[in-house]
């Protein structure tokens, strides 16, 4: 204690003498400024004036208070030996200045203040502080408006932001290469904190740099591409470190030549101008005045020209809201999915990288903002994260999928001398026209320097004139922070629209999110009711046929519309979402009608996902993942047959029809008087809608312990150009089912059965009826009530002479005297009927079967056929195949586009790379999983 005190006498008598010392040697001005000590993080180092600028300062007669820090780069004894007074209570300085914002406590009435204050753009955080300035007639000067009368910044610390920035990914590179199995001379290179100055860093880069000319470059990396976005002080900064590696500059657009045959003794630069990858929206080209003035008539197209050829990207460009982002979430899932070989040894034995982007230093760090998926900035304590495509963050590691991401807001920190002798040289010039500022005078009765007048945010007690827009902002934004409030509250509420049979495992797979709160709108309570097993879930009776219930109320609230009707009611809840531009998702096919609406959905900004359940679903999911391997590995798709079906397990398929309902049976039953069409050894096959699809019934040989028919579904030639597969010559999608179904179904629809118009007989208010009766009726029988073997004869001429039919139509319970349940049309009455007949049954299971034939020929001419089959079983007392392989699909990808990984407008099917493989990853996680096998011809 004694010795502390000792000390603490010792100091205080030190700073005495020396207080004493400056103040004698000082020619009086009566001028007085202070320093104020930096407290806005514990790395913050810098300070606005360095020793050598005080030094000028106190020779001119001005008295400069320091505050103590022993933070500061610069220390005490340094301002000391400038003539500075140390001293804690600044009060007596009528201009205060630092470099970060000042904790409200802190601010002194009626003072001038210099610092950054980030408030020119309304920031909800520092309103407060604002608040106080204003309150105790504060005058202040912001550096960020310290500009020329270009409007180009006179005094900024950006230029080391871009030479620490670099530093930094260049030593993160190194970790990252090592972790993926590659030592480089990167290693030798530390974070920009280690080092004394800029000078030290950039020897041990200029070092690295001697031996990438040595050709010391693993050459499994192939050519490194750094791109450099902007002009300005940063990317100046940053290019300054990266000259010192043996460097060449090429075009963007030789970017692509570049990263294919470019040399391994040096590395590549590419600084990306707006007029590189801007791009009007209306026309193409770019024009910089038309996108001063409407930045939201652009897009980006960076990340498809661009960024695929780049190794490292420095961004150092100034977002605004409204303009177009560099890099979009769905961009990065493109450009970040693993090659399709990624650990598979290169030619010369070291692993091969999973893609080319390894590194992006956003010095920009605007979380957000023109890098979409950097949501969050990285620190100096921490400063990497990887990322990946399907949105994870690791900080933790250097191994693993993604891509290296550095974006430290204070990096020029790092290097705080220097930085402080940069900024301090740049704002030296006009100290002499902010000393004369005394904030008890009208503003009127100085004389700043142009450049200080119009940095000059607050003054007696009132926003400038220039600046008066932040009151407006301010009521703007808090409108606008009220509405995202609301929104927020709302922002992920799901509105899922029927409770039928896949609906379990998708209101369950959301509801994991207890972020998400799902609403389920049905016409039955009971039904919707039996899915709420979560406190985020709750159920609404809805009618959508009749519009009971608070249909569109519920639409207009919510973030995201599942619609699992009947597909005819697709565009009635697809137009509602456009009318309130709420995004959707079917499971179903994008319908003429709903395509109709694309334009719309466009218009209103929403994203309407069609076809992800299985089928449409999951067989796009997996075709175009193999066919996107094949063509990346040169190969040529020759032909293309799916079969897929939803069947009940065999052990419970003994049944006439050979077959349960797990899906809307009306829809089935539809689905075998639709209309077919393929293409088969280059010609096209069309058969006619009206059940011609069941006689052109081929049976089906692989997994042959299934005893498997198919028949053609659809439109197959459309997925030609859908699947991007013009060169196959066979192209055919079909349906699966047991032997036996279509000679059923051809029964059925020969007797009329499947009719859709209203029969006299089936009027639900006409008088009651049996099903026997009611085939007496179909055979022109009416009012006759034959004898059982005589109506058998008579069905027997009717369906084709086959006893086969006419038994199944027995089995299934069509011949009996029991009233049926008249819903005006045959086929509806008759769904109605299987719907219950062929129900499962409790402990009962079904199974989906998928196969994709895909015939392949390879540049050398070989050829072969890819098989990939995706099986699964529906759980005893859980969920069924159908629900599972219908519902998760639908859910995974509803989430995405909460979670905005799809935010392509319009309607939306799923076959982008950036759709399909976190979908395929995503359900493998659900237990649903695929096995592939190739046969060579």
């Amino acid at each position: 204690m004694w010795r502390s005190s000792k000390h603490h006498r010792n100091f205080a008598s030190y700073l005495y003498k020396a207080k004493s010392k400056n103040v004698e040697r000082q020619k009086s001005t009566g001028k007085i400024i202070a320093i104020r000590r930096e407290d806005a993080s514990v790395w913050e180092r810098r300070a606005p004036l360095a020793p050598q600028q005080v030094k000028q300062l106190t020779k001119s007669g001005v008295k400069v208070l320091v505050q103590p820090s022993n933070r500061r780069a610069y220390p005490m004894q340094a301002y000391i030996n400038a003539g500075a007074i140390i001293q804690e209570d600044i009060s007596e300085a009528p201009v205060i200045i630092g470099v970060k914002q000042v904790p409200i406590d802190c601010l002194l009435p009626n003072k001038t203040y210099c610092f950054f204050s980030h408030t020119i753009k309304a920031q909800e955080a520092n309103m407060p502080m604002l608040d106080c300035i204003l309150e105790r007639n504060i005058r202040l000067i912001d550096y960020e408006k310290l500009v020329d009368s270009r409007g180009q910044r006179v005094v900024a610390f950006g230029k080391f932001a871009g030479v620490a920035g670099t530093i930094n990914i260049l030593h993160g590179l190194g970790l990252r290469l090592l972790a993926l199995g590659h030592h480089t001379p990167f290693m030798h290179v530390g974070p920009a904190h280690n080092y004394r100055t800029s000078g030290m860093a950039r020897q041990t880069v200029r070092d690295a740099g001697y031996e990438i000319a040595l050709g010391m470059m693993p050459r499994s990396i192939g050519p490194l591409t750094f791109v450099f976005t902007g002009s300005g002080n940063v990317s100046q900064g940053a290019q300054e470190v990266f000259q010192e590696l043996p460097y060449e500059y090429v075009n963007p657009t030789d970017l692509p030549q570049v990263a294919e045959h470019g040399s391994m003794n040096k590395v590549y630069g590419a600084v990306v101008s707006r007029d590189d990858h801007f791009r009007r929206i209306d026309g193409g080209g770019f024009d910089a005045e038309e996108y001063e003035l409407y930045p939201e008539r652009y897009y980006s197209n960076f990340a498809k020209t661009i960024a695929p050829y780049a190794s490292v990207i420095i961004n150092g460009i100034y977002w605004a809201v409204n303009s177009p982002r560099l890099m979009t979430i769905p961009d990065a899932k493109h450009l970040l999915r693993p090659s399709y070989t990624p650990w598979l040894p290169s030619s010369d034995g070291s692993p091969s990288l999973p893609h080319r982007l390894l590194a992006i230093c956003d010095i920009s760090a605007d979380p957000g903002g023109s890098i979409e998926f950097m949501t969050e900035c990285t620190t100096i304590d921490t400063p990497f994260c990887l990322y990946d495509a399907d949105q994870h963050r690791n900080s933790e590691s250097f191994a693993g999928p993604g891509v290296l991401v550095c974006s430290i807001d204070n990096m020029p920190t790092q290097l705080p001398l220097e930085a402080t002798d940069y900024f301090g040289f740049l704002l030296f010039p006009y100290m002499e026209s902010i000393l004369s500022s005394d904030a008890a005078k009208p503003l009127e009765s100085h004389d700043f320097h142009p450049v200080v007048q119009g940095a000059i945010i607050t003054s007696n007690g009132t926003l400038t004139p220039n600046f008066e827009y932040i009151s407006e902002l301010r009521n703007t934004s808090t409108s606008q922070e009220k509405a995202r409030s609301m929104v927020a509250k709302a922002a992920k509420k799901v509105l899922v629209l029927g409770a039928g049979y896949v609906a379990a495992p998708l209101v369950e797979y959301l509801t994991r999110d207890p972020t998400i709160h799902v609403t389920i709108g049905s016409i039955l309570q009971n039904q919707g009711e039996a899915l709420v097993k979560t406190p985020n879930a709750e159920h609404v009776v809805l009618d959508v046929m009749t519009g009971r219930g608070p249909l569109d109320k519920l639409i207009e609230e919510s973030t995201l519309v599942i619609s699992l009707l009947p597909y005819t009611l697709h565009p009635t809840i697809a137009e509602r979402c456009i009318k309130y531009k709420i995004n959707m998702v079917t499971a179903s096919y994008l319908s003429p009608e709903m395509k109709s609406l694309h334009q719309a959905a466009v218009d209103a900004g929403i994203t309407i996902v069609n076809e992800v359940g299985l089928d449409p679903g999951i067989d796009h999911l997996l075709a175009m993942e193999c066919f996107d391997e094949i063509k990346l590995n040169g190969g040529k798709i020759t032909s293309f047959v799916s079969f897929c079906g939803g069947l009940p397990a065999p052990e419970n398929s003994n049944n006439p029809l050979r077959y349960k309902f797990s899906w809307n049976p009306r829809g089935v039953l539809l689905n075998t008087l639709g209309l077919g069409k393929f293409l088969e050894n280059g010609k096209v096959v069309e058969i006619p809608a009206g059940g011609a699809l069941m006689d052109h019934v081929r049976d089906i040989d692989f997994l042959p312990g299934f005893n498997l028919e198919g028949y053609p579904n659809r439109d197959s030639t459309v997925y030609a150009e859908e699947y991007g597969i013009q060169s196959a010559h066979t192209l055919l999608r079909g349906s699966l089912r047991y032997k036996g179904y279509s000679d059923v179904i051809k029964g059925f629809h020969l007797l009329g059965l499947l009719s859709e118009e209203p029969h006299p007989c089936l009027h639900p208010k006409g008088p009651e009826i049996t099903w026997k009766q009611f085939l007496c009726s179909l055979l022109g029988q009416q009012g006759q009530e034959l004898l059982t073997p005589n109506l058998k004869n008579l069905i027997y001429d009717s369906v084709g002479k086959s006893e086969s039919r006419v038994e199944a139509i027995d089995r299934l319970g069509l011949l009996e005297e029991e009233p049926l349940v008249k819903r005006s049309s045959p086929l509806d009455t008759l769904t109605h009927f299987l719907a219950n007949k062929l129900a499962y049954q409790p402990g009962e299971r079904d199974v989906i079967v998928l196969r994709h034939n895909i015939g392949i020929q390879w540049p050398d001419n070989k050829n072969e056929i890819r098989e990939i089959d995706f099986v699964v079983y529906g759980d005893k007392g859980g969920y069924s195949a159908m629900a599972k392989t219908v519902g998760y699909p639908a859910a995974i990808a509803s989430k995405m586009v909460i979670e905005n990984e799809i935010q392509t407008k319009g309607m939306v099917i799923p076959m982008g790379a950036e759709i399909y493989k976190p979908m395929l990853m995503r359900l493998k996680q659900e237990g649903l999983t695929s096995s592939e096998n190739t046969v060579k011809q």
